[in-house]
């Protein structure tokens, strides 16, 4: 069973960076092969890589019901085929990515896929790395299940702090197998005051620590280029390695 951890979190608060920054993380620590996964249908943890997406689970889900599964082919193995062509292998990670499908309607099927790709792939990989969609549905669909470690990503406000409180809670209430959670601030300015640690203390997310706004961060995704290549002297990157030296 491979070690897995997923990061959740509301929207603009750097989950994405840090998840790419836990990766740059675990190739360093010779923690690999790591299977990259980006269950966001706003997919760009390949941006924050550096790889380039060919193909996705949406695509897949959409041409089949489009009815353009080969003469012959069971719908099962037509997944199965396309699951191999949407992997993206670089060595030391794989990357694959959900997508989004065409239109609109729910998005359940295509999470039903997402699972069900997941758990053909588990056991070729040791770790997995699940970046998830912002805010709560990837729980409530029950796209995160079975998670070593789950990371909450927030920034220092009120409203940030919120939504980690509830993504918290709901994966406690629904019971799906989070070994252990814990809550990183980004983007943060100065030291976290007494009253935010009250906070987090008073509804029982353990707090790992805080990675700092970073100049060099807004640099590259101004410049287009892969955040993984940020140099290890960046105040962030430093800061994120210190906090996952305690909780990976």
């Amino acid at each position: 069973m491979a070690y897995t951890i997923a990061l959740a979190g509301k929207g603009g608060v750097g989950k994405t960076t840090i998840a790419g920054l836990l990766i740059k993380y675990m190739v360093n620590k010779g923690k690999t092969p790591i299977l990259a996964v980006d269950a966001d249908s706003n997919y760009n943890l390949n941006e924050v890589l550096g790889l380039e997406v060919t193909d996705t689970l949406g695509n897949a889900r959409e041409d089949m019901k489009k009815g353009t599964v080969p003469s012959g082919m069971t719908k099962d193995i037509f997944i199965s085929m396309r699951l191999e062509e949407s992997v993206i292998e670089t060595g030391a990670y794989d990357l694959i990515v959900m997508g989004q499908p065409e239109g609109t309607g729910c998005y359940c099927a295509a999470n039903t896929i997402l699972i069900n790709c997941l758990e053909r792939l588990s056991d070729n990989y040791p770790y997995i790395v699940m970046d998830n969609e912002a805010g709560m549905e990837h729980i409530s669909r029950l796209t995160t299940k079975n998670v070593d470690v789950l990371i909450i990503v927030s920034d220092a406000s009120r409203r940030g702090l919120q939504a980690a409180f509830r993504i918290h809670r709901l994966a406690a209430e629904l019971n799906i197998g989070v070994v252990k959670s814990y809550l990183i601030l980004n983007q943060t300015k100065d030291s976290i005051s007494d009253e935010i640690m009250k906070l987090i203390k008073d509804n029982g997310l353990e707090f790992a620590g805080r990675v700092p706004e970073d100049d060099m961060i807004y640099d590259y995704d101004a410049k287009g280029k892969p955040t993984v290549e940020m140099s290890e002297d960046s105040k962030a990157v430093k800061a994120a390695f210190e906090i996952f030296d305690r909780i990976i």
